[in-house]
């Protein structure tokens, strides 16, 4: 194989269509944009979903169900993990910053303790919410459940 006996795969290589040159060349006039209509004018551009006039189908389709804007979105840490997280780095205290520096949750995060798993040692933990369960677990195994 030498340099110059490479070439294109074929049909990799099409020749352009060259257009407004002329009626001989059978894309003159027109210029294969046909007569008249928003595709034939310069600086047209489809919008997205637009579907020739024809109603689209995101407006076709009906909508159903409610999303409630003030929703208050939380991360869930389970109990499982907060234990192997105390085992990891060997505290007694978990707090945010705890879980964030050990990328368990970003920055932006609202934490909230759920319940799958046990807890066996005494932990003293402060996020923005538990649910009964887990704080009652956490209780029970001689820890603190602070809401902060």
């Amino acid at each position: 194989m030498k340099l110059s006996s490479l070439k294109p795969a074929e049909g990799s290589v099409k020749v352009r269509k060259r257009v407004g040159r002329g009626q001989g060349s059978g894309l003159g006039g027109t210029s294969a944009r046909g007569h008249k209509g928003a595709q034939s004018r310069s600086g047209y551009s489809r919008k997205r979903g637009f579907e020739g006039g024809q109603m689209p189908l995101q407006r076709r389709v009906p909508k159903f169900g409610f999303k409630n804007h003030n929703r208050v979105e939380y991360k869930a840490i389970n109990l499982d993990t907060l234990q192997a997280l105390a085992d990891a780095i060997g505290t007694k205290v978990i707090t945010f910053e705890t879980l964030y520096t050990n990328g368990l949750v970003s920055k932006s995060d609202l934490v909230k303790i759920l319940s799958r798993g046990s807890v066996t040692s005494a932990l003293e933990v402060t996020v923005k919410g538990f649910s009964g369960a887990a704080k009652t677990a956490i209780e029970a195994a001689g820890g603190k459940a602070i809401v902060g």
